[in-house]
């Protein structure tokens, strides 16, 4: 046995290239067997990017996104709905406003002064003929609420008045909105005979009531309201 043993080792160092070729063989048998688990991973490497590819349309849309968000902003800024209401009247008792109604208080600082029929209130000379509630010393006519004037007053509640107004102490007057209102300035000569049918008008208010009429946007008549 201790012969064979001997044998065997000298046979083995006899032949060192012998040995070193397998052990190559084996180690190029263990690359070849590793290369595939390495592919196999470089197609997870590059699935990356298709997940990045895929997140950049969701970024892309975001501007879309604050793109519709612009006009609803926009809608809610151009809805006077949604502003706060720029009427604030002072505080005036219904016995104050009836006192000065009684007294004819808008005849002051040479007002008009009334005709008999609706066509003689009619102006051959607004301009001259036409006074602001600041020339006439300011208004001391009743005051219209704050929520009744929201709802159905200033220029974007316009409305026709169709019917001819109706003459009172040479003052014409119509009704609207729940109130009677007075014209104490005469009607401007280049507004239409029935301009009352025809015409859209408005009811504004800047330190008193005025009548406006849409056709007409540069003229203003005065106007109270009657209790």
């Amino acid at each position: 046995m201790k012969f064979l043993r001997v044998m065997t080792l000298a046979a083995l160092v006899s032949l060192p290239g012998t040995v070193v070729q397998v052990y190559g063989q084996q180690e190029k048998r263990d690359e070849k067997q590793a290369q595939p688990e390495k592919q196999q991973a470089q197609p997870r490497q590059q699935a990356q990017p298709k997940e990045k590819a895929q997140a950049q349309p969701r970024q892309q849309a975001q501007p879309k996104e604050k793109a519709q968000a612009q006009p609803r902003q926009q809608a809610q800024q151009s809805n006077p709905g949604g502003q706060k209401s720029s009427y604030s009247p002072p505080q005036r008792t219904r016995q104050q406003a009836q006192t000065w109604q009684q007294q004819s208080g808008w005849r002051q600082g040479g007002g008009w002064q009334g005709q008999a029929t609706f066509q003689q209130d009619r102006s051959s000379n607004w301009g001259s003929d036409h006074r602001t509630w600041g020339q006439r010393g300011g208004y001391g006519g009743y005051y219209i609420p704050l929520a009744s004037f929201d709802l159905h007053f200033g220029a974007g509640h316009w409305f026709r008045i169709h019917s001819l107004p109706m003459i009172v102490d040479g003052y014409p007057r119509f009704q609207y909105g729940g109130f009677t209102f007075m014209m104490v300035d005469p009607w401007p000569g280049d507004w239409a005979q029935d301009w009352y049918a025809s015409d859209d008008v408005y009811v504004g208010y800047d330190n008193g009531y005025y009548l406006y009429d849409r056709m007409h946007p540069g003229e203003a008549v005065a106007i109270t309201v009657v209790l």
